[in-house]
């Protein structure tokens, strides 16, 4: 009975990491500019965040009870984890030098690392 309970908390405890990769992945989507995705050659932001959306809602339906309704099973809350991760490690990565972010430059020019 207890490896029950530790396999059921284990269960839980994966689909809560899926749904918190998913929900990262569309809010980081969501906030990066769509001329981004254009100029880094990726699919545009509505289809990222489409995707992302979906994969967001299925995870957050495969989340069992007692925190959720566990309504979907398993599989579709491992394609919710691998559309985040093709986004976290390839898109995200290509879209970040198109994106305008506010504060210092970096120092990238060619006095980088002194004379």
């Amino acid at each position: 009975m207890i490896f029950g309970n530790v396999q059921v908390l284990l269960f839980l405890l994966f689909t809560l990491v899926i749904l918190v990769l998913a929900v990262w992945a569309l809010v980081d989507a969501l906030r990066r500019p769509a001329s981004a995705y254009v100029a880094a050659g990726k699919q545009t932001k509505q289809i990222w965040s489409i995707i992302l959306g979906i994969a967001t809602a299925v995870a957050f339906f495969s989340v069992p009870p007692p925190l959720g309704l566990g309504a979907f099973p398993t599989f579709l809350a491992l394609l919710s984890a691998v559309a985040a991760i093709v986004y976290l490690v390839d898109v995200r990565p290509a879209i970040a030098p198109h994106s305008r972010r506010r504060g210092g430059g970096g120092g990238q020019g060619p006095t980088r690392g002194g004379w």
